[in-house]
């Protein structure tokens, strides 16, 4: 008869620590909360129910573009315009195919604050190697293993915007 192996303390901790770190992470990824921001609420309830915003962004015509970014790892990013008396105007997740799909035509040109207000912060950001300036990399929801990726110039402006395959995902192809 053998007796059933028991964690020792060390162990047991190691594993607590584990999961009480995985909950922060998952918790850290669930956005703003249950329910999108709606047009006409109040800016000043959705900060005080989905915290600071990551980012604000002055927008013409008196908005001001609230970010909430998920990054690094996140895949989203919510953009809610408030009007100069507090309320929602507008409030969209751009991380997600369609707009994604929608900006890159637009971008060539864009500058760096500008490519901030449509995207938020990215999830990583690289030196962008011998052709100069930097790539910024977004992931976002998609069963390809995918993420959108800019080039920005050394003088601060969009040179391109593409889909590509996220690193972080493993590929059968590279085990020869």
């Amino acid at each position: 008869m053998s007796l059933p192996i028991i964690p020792s303390f060390n162990a047991r901790a190691a594993l607590m620590a584990s999961a009480a770190i995985g909950s922060l992470w998952l918790a850290g990824c669930a956005g703003i909360g249950l329910t999108p921001p709606r047009v006409g609420d109040s800016a000043t309830a959705l900060v005080s129910r989905a915290g600071e915003p990551t980012a604000r962004h002055t927008l013409e015509g008196g908005l001001t573009r609230l970010e909430y970014a998920t990054g690094p790892m996140g895949r989203e990013t919510w953009m809610v315009d408030v009007d100069a008396g507090g309320r929602i105007a507008a409030a969209r997740q751009v991380l997600e195919l369609g707009y994604l799909s929608e900006l890159q035509g637009r971008l060539p040109g864009m500058t760096r604050a500008q490519l901030l207000q449509q995207l938020g912060s990215p999830g990583e950001r690289r030196a962008g190697g011998r052709m100069g300036g930097e790539l910024w990399s977004w992931r976002y929801e998609t069963n390809e293993c995918q993420w959108f990726q800019v080039g920005l110039q050394d003088d601060g402006r969009v040179s391109s915007g593409s889909f590509g395959i996220d690193p972080l995902c493993s590929t059968a192809g590279d085990r020869d």
